[in-house]
């Protein structure tokens, strides 16, 4: 039963990393709560819980470095996670194991946070919101860390409910790296604004997304300039 629970988690959390809708990356983020809960359970009637250790003891988050970084470090960025809301707070649930504490970097804003983890087993990973779609209060925020991932809970400025993580202008703002494409930056937006848009807009965005796969991208994107 515990090896299908770790399977079925698996499965959910590659399922989550795919998912672009909303509402769908809810209805996954809801299950995989759900199953965590019931390992969860199973684990401790088979065996007495452990006094919490201090990694796993609830901690402010703070904007200061709480060990040396060094800038030059890369990092693999966490675009995988998973998160829930209830009218106070957002939480975002990280599944990274052997995290440490002291090991963590934070920096949290009104409607940003970034969360290095350093030495996580011979790497270091990132899991940042560049801009969160409400403002939050960043001294109230804390997270804590769990033998299998980490949980940084945001404390909403003012209650209601969010319609998504992110802020919706920044979901529609292609990703223009240097290093990258122009033609693959555009063509994330043209697949943000595809998402968002009514069946007029999907029709005149699916014929430009065509022509452009078929050498006619000059010519397709004429249009938006």
């Amino acid at each position: 039963m515990a090896e299908e629970l770790a399977l079925d988690l698996e499965e959910l959390r590659k399922l989550h990393s795919i998912a672009k809708r909303p509402r769908i990356l809810s209805l996954i983020s809801s299950e995989i709560r759900s199953l965590e809960k019931l390992r969860a359970l199973k684990e401790d009637g088979n065996a007495a819980a452990p006094p919490p250790t201090a990694s796993q003891i609830p901690t402010p988050i703070s904007t200061s470095v709480k060990a040396p970084i060094n800038p030059a470090l890369n990092y693999v960025s966490v675009s995988s996670f998973s998160w829930d809301q209830d009218m106070d707070k957002v939480k975002i649930y990280v599944f990274l194991e052997g995290v440490e504490q002291e090991k963590i970097q934070t920096d949290v804003k009104p409607l940003s946070f970034d969360v290095k983890f350093h030495d996580v087993k011979g790497k270091n990973y990132r899991c940042a919101v560049p801009k969160l779609n409400k403002e939050i209060v960043p001294e109230k925020c804390k997270v804590v860390v769990k033998p299998t991932r980490v949980i940084i809970t945001l404390f909403k400025a003012s209650k209601g409910d969010w319609p998504d993580l992110y802020s919706k202008e920044d979901k529609l703002k292609p990703n223009l790296d240097k290093e990258q494409d122009p033609m693959a930056g555009i063509m994330d937006l043209m697949k943000n604004m595809y998402e968002e848009g009514d069946d007029e807009m999907k029709r005149t965005i699916a014929k430009a997304w065509t022509d452009a796969r078929s050498g006619k991208a000059e010519d397709a994107l004429k249009s938006y300039r």
